[in-house]
């Protein structure tokens, strides 16, 4: 049996990648584009796995996922493929049009003709599941109850907007063709490989090298935090026993400012990497210009999930951000290789 992945040399598809396959002996067929967030390094320790297949390619090329699908027959499709920094997609929103809403279009078309060529048994088996973002649903005032699956699609970025569009096509594939697709809506997840242009690795990064840590507007933004191996699980278990057609949110259970993130990994930071002029981290802190359009609040309500799936988070937020701190300490090699070039050039204009 095999499963297929898109997008799996990104932060999150990489990290299921390696969870996969140290618990299942099922195949994995991968396809990522590598643009400058897939990076082959994540997948490093899977790399000589024989039940890894990594294919280099673009999930709007129709000609070669009709390919891959007829040669692996893959009983599942996850599509983690995505453009998915709101900052990029101010600067440049098409390149999220293409990917987010004309590849998953073209995933699905080519996913819809793969279902219907199957023999009846093995369409009741297949499922396509696609991963998407609590950033669908908008801003959260303060006092707000958090999303369900219920609330109304109200996105305020072009990457939301390119999420949301996405979300929709997968439902209508549903309830137009019969594809039996699950769509997972996640908030923010932090873990290791994650490209350092997101606000956790980012801090560590910038503290470590001496540089400002840069916080947007008053720092009071809030999110939800969700350990990327939680994720992971969840996902495996959607897979697993999800209903067909349905959407399921996926929080950590961890509401809090971005101030608030940045102080503890300074903390940690200071405990785990101390400063030679003894120091804190702290000191480093910037407040920059509010970012266009920013989001005040995402929260999750994962209520759905863990009562019809029985899924909830493993880690605390304080297991989880530990975890990850000792992970870049530990790796120093991947953060320097995937901080250089055209990232570097990003960093300066957006934050400079």
């Amino acid at each position: 049996m095999t499963i297929m992945i898109t997008g799996g040399a990104g932060f999150i598809g990489a990290n299921f990648a390696i969870d996969w396959l140290r618990k299942n002996d099922e195949v994995v067929l991968n396809l990522d584009k590598l643009t400058y967030a897939g990076n082959l390094e994540n997948l490093k320790s899977i790399e000589d796995n024989s039940s890894h297949i990594f294919v280099r390619g673009d999930i709007g090329d129709s000609e070669l996922v009709d390919q891959l699908l007829k040669q692996h027959t893959p009983r599942a499709i996850i599509n983690f493929a995505a453009e998915s920094h709101v900052d990029r997609s101010i600067e440049g929103p098409e390149a999220f049009i293409q990917t987010n809403v004309v590849g998953t279009t073209r995933l699905l078309q080519c996913a819809r003709r793969y279902f219907q060529s199957m023999p009846a048994d093995q369409q009741s088996e297949f499922r396509f599941l696609h991963i998407s973002t609590d950033e669908v649903y908008g801003s959260l005032a303060p006092d707000d109850p958090a999303f369900t699956e219920l609330n109304r699609y109200e996105p305020n970025s072009p990457y939301s907007a390119s999420k949301a569009a996405s979300d929709h096509l997968i439902r209508a594939y549903h309830h137009t063709y019969g594809l039996p697709v699950l769509t997972t809506n996640c908030s923010n997840n932090y873990g290791p490989y994650q490209f350092p242009e997101k606000l956790i690795p980012l801090m560590i990064h910038n503290a470590l090298k001496g540089k400002p840590l840069p916080i947007y507007g008053d720092g009071q933004q809030v999110r939800d935090w969700l350990f990327v191996s939680d994720h992971c699980s969840a996902i495996r278990r959607v897979l697993d026993a999800g209903t067909v057609g349905e959407v399921y949110n996926i929080g950590g259970l961890n509401e809090k400012t971005n101030i608030e993130i940045v102080h503890h990994l300074c903390d940690l930071l200071d405990e785990l990497s101390p400063k030679s002029d003894g120091g804190s981290y702290r000191s480093q802190i910037e407040f920059v210009k509010d970012r266009p359009g920013h989001d005040r609040r995402y929260a999750i309500d994962a209520t759905k999930v863990e009562r019809d799936l029985g899924w909830k988070p493993r880690h605390t937020f304080e297991q989880g951000i530990r975890e990850t701190v000792e992970w870049y300490l530990a790796h120093p090699e991947w953060v320097e290789h995937i901080t250089s070039g055209e990232y570097l050039k990003w960093v300066q204009r957006q934050y400079t």
